[in-house]
């Protein structure tokens, strides 16, 4: 199996370096290099081409939030195939599907902060704390090549929720009016954090079935990710 492409943009140098020893420390990982600045992200995304690139939210030039949405924008990007269903993919199929663009994993100092949320909606697969350990890092490195996000819907939707609390907002069903009857209720058990075994349940159908749906479900409201979804939800009034 062929090693994770790993790269980091980062405006602390020293920072770098050590994101650097610790890949370089792992056989399964290799690094291909390292940004200081937002704009010379967009250029390491698209010369080193990483599987997963950690990205700092502040950066000189063009913040990290801007230079991932820039990385991720489908019409920047070659044709590539499908991605598997986020958060419930086979590790084994998901390792030999080699994507055009990185999964990106936003480095923040503030779990709270209104930048997460940013970051959510820009494409990122997860953050992680900058204090994190060592080991937390390669874990999430891992996570999200497998498929998976940081991030937990739960996770997400307490973010979400915290910011938009001072805002009342009317419930928008015209966001999801693309979607069809079954995929609403499955879009909204997905962005309360339910699992796919757990909307299953609720929903009496097949885990296949569930994931049959959120494919959909992303595709018709042009989401990346079910954490995505949460974030849907919330900011169109359709959970509280």
């Amino acid at each position: 199996m062929r090693a994770i492409r790993v790269a980091i943009a980062d405006d602390q140098q020293l920072f770098c370096s050590g994101i650097q020893m610790l890949i370089e420390s792992q056989p399964d990982l290799q690094f291909v290099g390292a940004a200081y600045d937002g704009e010379a992200a967009i250029a390491l995304a698209r010369q080193a081409r990483p599987d997963v690139m950690l990205m700092d939210i502040r950066m000189p030039l063009l913040d990290g939030i801007e230079a991932t949405a820039r990385i991720l924008d489908a019409t920047d990007k070659p044709d590539k195939p499908d991605k598997p269903d986020i958060g419930e993919c086979n590790s084994d199929d998901c390792a030999t599907i080699v994507d055009a663009q990185p999964k990106v994993i936003m480095l923040t100092t503030f779990q709270r902060d209104e930048a997460v949320v940013r970051a959510i909606h820009a494409g990122a697969d997860g953050f992680i704390m900058k204090d994190t350990t060592p080991e937390f890092v390669l874990a999430s490195i891992r996570t999200v090549y497998a498929g998976h996000s940081v991030i937990a819907p739960t996770d997400t939707a307490d973010i979400i929720r915290a910011q938009t609390s001072q805002r009342h907002r009317e419930p928008s069903a015209e966001s999801i009016s693309a979607l069809s009857a079954r995929e609403k209720e499955v879009f909204l058990f997905a962005a309360r954090g339910l699992s796919n075994a757990d909307i299953a349940q609720a929903a009496y159908i097949s885990e296949a079935t569930v994931k049959s749906h959120i494919r959909s479900i992303l595709a018709k409201l042009s989401l990346t990710s079910r954490v995505q979804i949460v974030a849907h939800a919330y900011e169109n009034g359709l959970l509280r």
